[in-house]
């Protein structure tokens, strides 16, 4: 299955990054059996250690990829310490894979707003109730946590937390990374100097 190759006028063809990782997104979510969205998200501690972890992206467009996630988690801090993340999507069943690196910023409050209002509302509870990536002496402490947030929002809606948020990573380096066979992969690759500076494209060697 998607076992064409990337040419050279499909690189010709993509006036931006966004377009064809839509395409392949779109491939993704008819043939990947779970989480077509899922990817590793990498970012670095305050001594320049590097953390990986999955997340969902959450949308896209031409500003950047957006997720979301607690802002004084491990990642929550690294993200605001550096400003600065990278992400890997990696598709099996289509042998594809897509880099993409840049700078962060934080979502806007309405942004943050209307996907946290989507969510289920357990989702909604545990945001308040988990104290993520901190020491939990127990299971039945964190259940706890989700009965009082229960009682306390058991009617009408359930507030964003303030630590609760997303993210926006816009790209300066998209790679597109197609499977082939010895090895001899096609790596198409997209740079740029900042948000809204033209693109530049390159085809690279596996």
């Amino acid at each position: 299955m998607a076992q064409a190759r990337l040419t050279d006028s499909d690189l010709e063809a993509a006036v931006d990054p966004f377009g064809l990782f839509a395409q392949w997104l779109a491939e993704a979510e008819r043939s990947e059996p779970n989480d077509p969205n899922a990817l590793s998200l990498a970012t670095v501690d305050a001594d320049g250690l590097p953390n990986v972890r999955m997340v969902l992206l959450k949308g896209f467009d031409e500003r950047g990829f957006v997720f979301y996630t607690n802002f004084e988690s491990q990642k929550g801090t690294e993200l605001l310490g550096s400003m600065k993340a990278a992400m890997c999507f990696h598709w099996k069943s289509l042998r594809r894979q897509v880099r993409v690196r840049g700078p962060v910023s934080v979502v806007s409050d309405e942004e943050a707003d209307a996907y946290y209002a989507s969510r289920p509302r357990g989702s909604r509870i545990g945001a308040w109730a988990s104290h993520q990536s901190r020491p939990l002496e127990s299971k039945f402490a964190l259940e706890k946590e989700v009965a009082r947030y229960t009682a306390k929002y058991a009617i009408g809606e359930i507030p964003r937390p303030a630590h609760w948020s997303g993210f926006r990573l816009s790209p300066t380096y998209v790679e597109f990374w197609k499977d082939g066979k010895f090895r001899l992969h096609d790596r198409f690759v997209f740079t740029r100097d900042g948000e809204g500076a033209p693109w530049t494209t390159a085809r690279f060697y596996p």
